[in-house]
């Protein structure tokens, strides 16, 4: 069951993303970030209302927060790099994050066996991999590495936080507080990058890309939930490799969708990470 729940985050959240670099193509990014996260509090508050889950606040909320406030910046910073360079060569880069939690989950103690040993290297060594070599102009090269390195790991120390919040259960108001504390953060952020800047197109873009906006943050809940699910019900570092494999989820509907083609390196890259992921399901 760690492994599906892991895989689904995986596949959720390479969804979101194809769907956030897209739309930063045409809309700020931090636009993108502050509106997909807004839609998506305003069903986790209905949903907390609705369930009572209120009363599992406690002070490991705190995480939550402390996760709230890195995030916006992570997102940015991903969704910019998503912009400026081919999702199939900054996405898989962003993997590199999967260190934080996987040297978290080290740091309390957790001894993966041989073989989940081996799918973790294999599979990390795959998203590296499917990443393939830079194109573009040094300029941009360098841009790109930056931004998505600090996107790796503002999302490795999200995903530690997120585990360390919902250890006790009440992962809904987790969820919750963390977009609301995203909102909060990332709308501060976007009201001061606004500051003197001609905004007449952006109300009707943002409007005229709601449902998308919506489904996107949606789909960035989903994969968080299904990842704090996962880091309890086993290893919370076979857990974050396997959530992490959303590069590759993001990589292939770049070549299905936008025609970019994928490089032989980042052909054996994805055929890496597949191999290693199956190593960590059999384990």
């Amino acid at each position: 069951m760690t492994a599906l729940l892991a895989l689904a985050a995986s596949l959720l959240t390479g969804l979101a993303d194809f769907g956030g670099g897209l739309l930063t193509r045409r809309l700020p990014a931090l636009a993108v970030v502050v509106v997909s996260q807004a839609a998506a509090a305003a069903v986790l508050l209905l949903a907390v209302l609705a369930t009572g889950g209120w009363t599992d606040a406690s002070p490991a909320l705190w995480y939550a927060v402390a996760a709230g406030v890195i995030g916006p910046f992570a997102m940015l910073a991903f969704y910019r790099a998503l912009a400026l360079g081919p999702m199939g060569v900054v996405s898989p880069l962003a993997t590199v994050g999967v260190a934080v939690p996987v040297g978290v989950g080290l740091a309390l103690g957790e001894r993966p066996g041989p073989a989940q040993l081996a799918g973790i290297a294999v599979a990390v060594a795959g998203v590296v991999l499917a990443g393939g070599p830079e194109r573009g102009g040094p300029a941009a090269a360098r841009t790109a590495l930056l931004l998505t390195l600090a996107a790796a790991f503002g999302f490795g120390a999200n995903m530690s936080l997120l585990a360390q919040a919902s250890a006790g259960g009440g992962l809904l108001l987790v969820l919750c507080v963390q977009r609301l504390v995203n909102i909060v953060v990332g709308g501060a952020a976007l009201l001061w990058s606004l500051r003197g800047a001609d905004t007449t197109g952006l109300l009707p873009g943002l409007r005229s890309r709601l449902p998308l906006l919506t489904g996107i943050g949606l789909l960035d809940v989903a994969g968080n939930a299904a990842y704090a699910m996962a880091s309890h019900g086993g290893s919370a570092a076979v857990a974050a490799v396997l959530a992490s494999l959303y590069p590759v989820v993001t990589a292939l509907l770049a070549r299905g969708v936008l025609k970019e083609r994928l490089r032989p390196v980042q052909v054996v890259g994805a055929g890496l990470a597949v191999a290693g992921t199956l190593l960590l399901a059999a384990a």
